[in-house]
């Protein structure tokens, strides 16, 4: 594909990779550390510990595939022990910030949401 063609996406289209994208911004665990990381830089054991439920694994994959999209640069210090810090981009930035509002809808209605399961049960 050329450099100077835009690529047109469509999420609902099966084939078009802005559906994987979409996953890892949308996904429980890709929101978190995308908002989380609206607040400041972190280290991997402070993304860790702030994350309830997450494990290492998970978080490491999570860190990756959000670094692979371009919504997270990673610094890697040349000292022992190994000091890794994680930081928005400009795009990662960018899309943090529309997360970070589902997030605050989200905790805003949550009492709404609760009712109506409870309702519907």
């Amino acid at each position: 594909m050329a450099k100077n063609k835009r690529l047109t996406a469509d999420v609902y289209s099966s084939k078009c990779p802005s559906r994987e994208v979409l996953n890892h911004v949308t996904s429980t665990w890709g929101s978190l550390v995308l908002v989380l990381l609206l607040e400041q830089t972190y280290r991997f054991s402070e993304l860790r510990n702030r994350i309830g439920g997450i494990s290492e694994k998970m978080l490491a994959q999570t860190l990756q595939l959000l670094e692979k999209d371009g919504f997270i640069a990673r610094k890697v210090y040349p000292v022992i022990p190994p000091k890794v810090e994680y930081s928005l981009t400009p795009l990662g930035k960018d899309v943090a910030e529309k997360v970070s509002a589902l997030k605050l809808w989200v905790e805003a209605n949550l009492t709404k949401v609760i009712s109506h399961r409870s309702k519907n049960a």
